[in-house]
């Protein structure tokens, strides 16, 4: 027998809040400190208050305050950064930052997160299902693993000191090393997974230190089992239970609380169950309920509390709190020891509805937000404990609320879903690849001829400068009137035209300066969607979203199931400007879907095919006004791909048929473009190929191009941008590190398919940067231009015509 506490676990819970503020004060507090403008300690206060203010309102809220209902999930960058800091796990090409003893102080762990002058960051993906990111730990077989538990303890007693008993938060050790890398050093074939015997010692000291820190409880998440992996499930399987067994063997250690968000652990169920832990937390949202058979795991002697995630993490929709009570009571009948949680953290939604006064109220009826959903929570934990009848006002108004949403007018549009109905495969689909290509390469893009070799472009958004921030904020309040506004914005236009111009860019974009955000822009001009004042979301970082709520169906505004053109106006006064090619900026339907908060009442397909729909109106109207290259993005392509290989299929094909409902209705002389950034794209190289876009640009610069292999591998032939500057990082990429990077992508695409570009748009870069890195983004392709042949010899300039 181990040496535990034998605190129970809370009845209520969430596994995570958010942490960015109400007010985003963490990312005006980091961006400030990393600016020169505030120091360590003044960064290090804002996030001590983040915290005790979460523990403060969650208390408030009705969770305990001395039960560990209460997780310390803050962080200041990023949960997997976090764990591998507390682990000592410093990639071999940072090593030289650690103190003696391995350890990461602060600015340190930044560098890892945002690189230096001399060194790329660790690599971003999205964090399964969602739009969060997080950072890619490189593992080596030589990859040190030192406990540092510093962080997690001084959580623990600063909150103790206010009178708060928390949860510490880990990644889980087979999650941590499912979502490493192999380093660059490792040797072919190595897994990351191999460490495990290596690593969950240094778990069980970071445990026994937390335990003498008084942590009652500690909260390791393994959400990487929920999802179909690389390595046999009989292997998986063998690597938790070694794993939990072992931790849960040792001495003088907390309870341990294991959580499985975003699906079901499936198989894996089993030996999580069965090796020790104390509480296992099941995401009954995204996943399902335990069968029969699964039940007989939580009603065994010693079996763990289940911890049912029952209210969603993931979307702000109310809850049918009816339908989840009974759901808990049959568990619970069944003899199984049951607490309420939410599905996942609660970091993937905003604050507080009650906060949003200009939604309208209907609307806001029918809508939870974090807040709220402590209070569901709290709600089914009472109804489970005292019976339905102590909850019944709570109940009725839940009911209510879904009553009232599915009749309100607007959520069911009679005309959107006739058209959507009479779609047939004839408007899915163009002329083959390379009869485009021809049409294409016929076409003069500009006023002297065909596009160079390797031609240069960027991906859409310029930087967002103060003035233009200010400008939009005065054009909302009314400070300013709608013509000032529309000249503040023409004239910004023509400044991002004439410096492209100055750059040497050969296609060039309008800015987006009229655009807050990629997907909110799309929102504002589509019916069936709401947008919000304070609802922000961490995607990474200090970097926030605010994601928009679909919550009907969609057409362009403007009367008529087509509406009116709402691009049109800004990329045709950018194209009056300039001789030289300019794309028409479009987000596509998938993407719009997955940075918004969407209606769960439909399958996501019909709501996609509604967007596309009305983005094929808006694609129809760019080409009418003469735009010849139209960019329709999708970097979420993979973010919404089923965690399940057995559910992809059919995800790939209405995600697939929604781009090219959207894009299949142009001429073949019209170029369409399509662009992905900062996901696995291996996973999903036929869909890519499947979109049938004339150019693909991608995000590859932080993972050195590692995409190209697959798409090379699946035969991909059309045009291809790789990046070649992380946008997401502040520091400015050489000439010399663009050719690297262009010439291994070389060493994959033919040079007559391939484009050069950054990873993504520039909305969060300054000005300055920007021009460094574009300086050396054009003069790096232009020395290429010079040196490099197509496979025949005959230099590629003298090939194309435009030698000297």
């Amino acid at each position: 027998m181990t040496s535990t506490p034998t605190t129970p676990f809370p009845a209520a819970t969430i596994t995570g809040y958010p942490r960015i503020g109400r007010r985003r004060e963490l990312k005006k507090a980091l961006e400030a400190y990393w600016a020169g403008r505030s120091s360590r300690a003044e960064l290090e206060a804002v996030a001590a208050e983040l915290q005790l203010a979460t523990y403060r309102k969650l208390v408030e809220l009705g969770l305990g305050a001395q039960d560990a209902s209460l997780p310390a999930a803050f962080s200041l960058y990023d949960q997997v950064l976090d764990t591998a800091t507390a682990l000592g796990a410093v990639p071999a090409r940072f090593a030289d930052l650690a103190d003696a003893e391995g350890r990461l102080g602060l600015d340190a762990g930044f560098v890892l997160a945002r690189g230096d002058a001399g060194r790329p960051p660790l690599e971003l993906t999205k964090w399964f299902d969602t739009n969060y990111h997080y950072l890619v730990p490189e593992i080596g077989p030589g990859t040190p693993f030192r406990a540092d538990p510093a962080g997690l303890v001084a959580d623990v007693r600063r909150a103790a000191e206010h009178g708060f008993a928390v949860r510490p938060v880990l990644v889980g050790p087979v999650s941590f090393l499912l979502l490493a890398k192999a380093d660059d050093d490792a040797p072919a074939g190595f897994d990351p997974l191999e460490r495990l015997p290596e690593l969950v010692p240094v778990y069980a000291q970071l445990l026994r230190e937390l335990a003498a820190a008084g942590a009652q409880w500690v909260q390791l998440e393994e959400p990487a089992l929920v999802a179909d992996q690389h390595v046999p499930a009989e292997r998986l399987a063998e690597a938790v239970w070694d794993a939990y067994t072992e931790l849960t063997a040792a001495a003088e250690r907390p309870q341990v609380f294991v959580t499985t968000p975003y699906g079901s652990p499936g198989p894996l169920l089993h030996p999580l169950a069965a090796s020790g832990i104390e509480a296992l937390h099941l995401d009954l949202v995204a996943g399902t309920a335990p069968s029969a058979e699964e039940l007989e795991l939580f009603q065994e002697e010693d079996a763990p509390v289940l911890v049912a995630g029952a209210v969603d993490g993931h979307n702000v929709w109310r809850a049918d709190l009816a339908g989840r009570l009974a759901q808990l009571a049959g568990l619970s009948g069944a003899g199984v020891a049951v607490s309420v949680a939410s599905s996942t953290s609660l970091f993937h939604v905003p604050h507080d509805v009650a906060e949003e006064t200009q939604l309208d109220p209907l609307l806001r009826s029918w809508l939870s937000f974090a807040d709220q959903k402590v209070a569901e929570i709290v709600t089914l934990s009472r109804g489970l404990a005292d019976g339905a009848e102590a909850v019944a006002g709570e109940l009725a108004a839940a009911t209510e609320a879904r009553r009232t949403r599915a009749g309100a007018p607007g959520v069911r549009d009679a005309a959107v879903r006739e058209r959507a109905g009479a779609v047939t495969g004839a408007e899915i689909g163009r002329a083959p690849a390379e009869v485009r290509r021809r049409a294409q390469e016929g076409r003069s893009f500009t006023a002297s001829g065909p596009l160079p070799p390797l031609p240069t472009t960027t991906i859409g958004s310029f930087p967002q400068t103060p003035q233009v921030r200010a400008a939009r904020a005065k054009a909302r309040s009314g400070r300013i009137g709608a013509q000032d506004y529309d000249r503040f914005l023409r004239e910004e236009i023509e400044r991002v035209v004439r410096l492209q111009e100055e750059l040497g860019l050969d296609v060039l974009v309008h800015g987006e300066a009229e655009r807050n955000d990629m997907v909110q822009y799309f929102a504002e001009h589509l019916d069936g969607f709401a947008t919000t004042v304070h609802g922000w979301v961490q995607s990474y970082g200090s970097r926030c979203t605010r994601p928009s709520i679909l919550w009907g169906d969609v057409s362009r505004e403007g009367g008529g199931v087509r509406g009116e053109a709402f691009t049109v106006p800004w990329i045709g006064h950018a194209q009056s400007l300039t001789d030289r090619p300019v794309k028409g900026m479009l987000t596509g339907p998938v993407t719009i879907l997955a940075w918004s908060f969407v209606r769960d009442d439909q399958p996501l397909a019909e709501t996609a095919e509604q967007v596309a729909l009305a983005l094929r109106d808006e694609v129809a109207d760019l080409e009418a006004a003469g735009i010849g290259i139209v960019q329709v993005d999708e970097p979420a392509l993979r973010e919404l791909l089923p965690l399940r290989r057995a559910d992809q299929p059919a995800y790939l094909d209405w995600s697939v048929r929604a781009f090219r409902l959207a894009t299949s209705g142009v001429r073949d002389e019209t170029q369409i473009h399509t662009h992905l950034c900062y996901s696995e794209f291996g996973e999903v190289v036929s869909a890519i190929d499947g979109l049938d876009a004339d150019v693909t640009s991608i995000e590859a610069a932080r993972s050195r191009m590692e995409v190209l292999t697959d798409l090379e591998a699946a035969g991909f032939s059309r045009g291809i941008g790789p990046g070649t500057w992380d946008i997401h990082s502040p520091r400015v990429p050489s000439q010399q590190e663009i050719e690297g990077l262009l010439e291994r992508a070389l060493a994959h695409v033919p040079a007559s398919t391939l484009w050069v570009n950054p990873d993504c748009g520039l909305k969060t870069r300054g000005y300055a940067e920007t021009r460094a890195s574009l300086e050396h983004l054009v003069a790096a392709a232009r020395a290429l231009r010079e040196r490099i042949t197509e496979p025949a010899g005959v230099p590629l300039l003298v090939q194309h015509g435009l030698e000297g």
